[in-house]
Formats: structure tokens, sequence, C-alpha cells
């Protein structure tokens, strides 16, 4: 590693580590390592203006950031949860089941994380609270828990990603967060049942089963959006990118006309807020590609790659390493980060040891939900605190438990493949 590189990395930590954001830093420690390389900066322009026009995918980020906010306007945020109540809060621990659920369809919708905890997460939260049914803590918990499935199950921005480094499919890296999705949210609904058991959370009311068809059809076209969005990929009639463009008119046409949960003003605000979304992702997408070029100028992934061929490691042993180092990282980077930036260190080395780069995309994404929620620094126990004010040490206490059977499903994903690249290969992948 030439001192160039070093200067670099220094540079990247110091300023990520007294809190410059991730994209600044990035772009910073870029120009220092051209400056004493010598290099000309007007480089960094040049390649991120043509990492950016190579990479048509990317205009699927912002419109499924679109699509997202519009979805969670207005009544849909309402019909989709009195759906949920309806269809499990009967159930022992009903409403933390409600939060799973939710989190599982909303998912379908904004595949971000934090916009599911900071969004509809805070409603579920007080719908646990109220009248003390469930203790804060633990409804922060749960609900920092369950919206690490956000990024999981189809549309998924951080997959969108891992498609770029990677040029992986995006219709089977799709396909193939459906299954581990599911696992996610019944390892939570299991840890759920056990708790409210043994802690004696009283039973909700349950809403008569007569009404669970009037609110199933309140809330179909909302959930129609993951269909619609794998039937136009994977049925050959759209792109990603124009699936993504879809998902976003159809979201527009359900608020404002099928719902008529949209005025024109909403409308201003949510492209707004889109197009800051969109700029912080791309800005570091922007410092990541000129990032990338720095590490393939070094030469540092044929470097790993040869040294870990080298020592003959066993993919399994690979797959447990580069996991354990991501769950490490996910509690201080963001998964746009790790994807970008860290992930395309290791693609070759898997590339080499002929492990599946769909079955490592999905690895990679649930092992960055899954650092969101890890103590200390997890960052969705802190957006959790910030918009309820629900104190960081009670969240930390309760959350051990789901951060326990998350990781025994992320091991279980590990050790069976075939849990991950089922769906994909029944629709024709050939992975």
């Amino acid at each position: 590693m030439s001192l160039e590189f070093a200067l670099c990395l220094v540079t990247l930590f110091g300023l990520a580590g007294i809190g410059t954001p991730i994209g600044y830093s990035i772009m910073l420690s870029a120009l220092v390592y051209m400056g004493f390389a010598g290099l000309d900066s007007a480089l960094v322009g040049e390649k991120i203006v043509v990492g950016l026009y190579k990479s048509f995918i990317l205009l699927a980020v912002p419109l499924f950031i679109v699509a997202a906010n519009i979805m969670n306007a207005g009544t849909i945020s309402d019909r989709l949860l009195q759906f949920c109540v309806a269809a499990v809060g009967r159930f022992r621990g009903g409403l933390g089941h409600v939060n799973v659920v939710a989190s599982l369809i909303f998912s379908g919708m904004s595949g971000s994380a934090v916009a599911d905890a900071a969004g509809i997460g805070k409603i579920i939260i007080e719908m646990m609270t109220k009248g003390g049914r469930y203790s804060p803590g633990y409804a922060a918990a749960i609900t920092a828990a369950s919206a690490t499935i956000g990024p999981i199950i189809p549309p998924s921005i951080p997959m969108v990603l891992y498609a770029l480094v990677s040029n992986s499919s995006i219709g089977a890296l799709f396909l193939a967060g459906i299954v581990p999705g599911l696992i996610m949210g019944s390892v939570l609904m299991a840890m759920n049942t056990y708790l409210s058991g043994k802690r004696g959370f009283k039973l909700e009311e349950p809403v008569p089963l007569r009404k669970l068809p009037r609110h199933t059809a309140n809330a179909f076209p909302a959930l129609m959006m993951p269909v619609i969005l794998l039937y136009g990929i994977y049925g050959g009639v759209t792109t990603p990118t124009e699936a993504a463009a879809v998902a976003a008119f159809y979201a527009l046409v359900l608020a404002a006309l099928f719902y008529r949960a949209l005025s024109i003003k909403a409308l201003y605000g949510i492209l707004v807020e889109s197009a800051r979304s969109s700029a912080a992702v791309g800005l570091v997408i922007g410092g990541a590609l000129i990032l990338n070029f720095i590490v393939v100028s070094e030469n540092i992934p044929g470097m790993m790659s040869d040294a870990l061929v080298g020592l003959d490691v066993h993919p399994l042993v690979f797959l447990l390493g580069i996991n354990l180092l991501i769950l490490f990282l996910g509690c201080v980077l963001d998964a746009t980060t790790i994807i970008l930036v860290i992930v395309p260190l290791f693609i070759p080395t898997a590339r080499e040891l002929g492990i599946d780069l769909v079955h490592f995309g999905v690895l990679v994404v649930v092992n960055s939900m899954i650092g969101l929620i890890t103590p200390p620094y997890g960052i969705l126990l802190f957006v959790i605190n910030a918009v309820t004010g629900i104190p960081l040490k009670e969240i930390i206490s309760e959350v051990w438990a789901f951060l326990a059977v998350l990781i025994m499903a992320l091991l279980l994903l590990i050790f069976v493949p075939d849990i991950v690249l089922w769906l994909p290969r029944l629709l024709g992948y050939e992975g």
C-alpha cells in the first residue's frame, strides 16, 4: 500500500470520525490522494461524471425514493395499518406482530430501513405504548428490529447499488430477498410471541373476522406494489429502471386518484424531500466512484484476492469473516457506504472462491441492516430515539433478544444458500 493511499484512508476515517458527512469525507480523501500522487484533480470530476453516465441503473434510486414517499403520504399508511391490526392483532403480542407485518408490507414501498423506522415506526410505537400496553423500550426495540426488513424485500435501494458494483441481476437480487425477508419477519414474530407470553402482555381486542375482507380490500391496491415490480422485471415487460418509474407512477395514481390522499402542495413537498434524499445518496455514490478508481489503481482487490486464494480459504470461512466485518462496520456506517466502498474490495475474491454473487449480495444487505441495530452505535437506535424521545438505554436493553434471532437467521442464510437462491432459480436464474 502506497503512502498516498495510506494518507487517503487516514483522511477518510479521520473526517468520518469527527462527524463529517460520509460523502464529503470520501471526496476530500480522494482529493488528498490525487494531490500527493501528483494526479490532476480534474480526474475526480471526470470519473464521477463518466461513472454516473454509464450507470443507467442508478435512475432507479430516486424513482424508488419518490414512490416510497408518495405511498407513505395521506391515508395509505392508515389503511395498511388497519389491515395489519385486523390480520395479526388478535394473537398474543398482537401489536408487536402488527409492527413486524407492517414493516414487511412497507418494505415493498420504501426499501429504506430508516424511512420505515422514522415514518410508520413512530405511529406503531404510539399505538403500542398507549395505555401502558407495552413498555416504551420494548416498543422501540421491536420497531427498530422490524425496520431492518425494509431493504431486504423488494424494492431495495441497497440491492440496486449492489447490482451496480457487482454486475449482478437486479431481478435475481429482488427475488432472492423475499424468502430471507420473510424468515427475518418470522423469527422476530416468534421472539415477540415468547416475550409477550413471558411478560404477560395483554391481548388486544380482536377485529371481527367479518371485517377482514373490507380491510384487505382497502389495502389491496397498495399491497400490489411489489407484485407489479417483480412481474415487470421478471415478466420481461420492463427493465429494473423502467420498473422503478412504473412504481413511482403507480404510487402517484394510487395516492392522488384512487385514495384521494394527495394534494398538489403535499406532492410538491414530497418531490422536494425526495430530491434531497436522492442528492444525499448521489453524493455518496459519486464519492464511491472516485474512491473505487483509487482502489483499482492501487490494485487492492487483486492483492486481497491473491492473498486469500493463496491461503486456500474455504468459501464458508470467507463468508463468515466478511459477515463479521460487515456486522461491525454496520454499527458505524450506513449500508450505502458499505456496499459502494467496502464490498467491491471482496467481490473478486468471492467470485474466485465460487461464491454466487446474488447469494453474497443478499448476505451483505441483510448483514448491513442488522448492523443498524447493533449497540452501541446502531443508526436505527438513534433514529428511534430522535423521533420518539425514548431513552437510548431503554431501547438498547430490549433490542438484544431481537438482535440475537436476526443473527441466527443470518447464519442460516450463510450455511444454506439454497434458501436465498431457491426463488430466483425457480424463475430462471442460472447461478
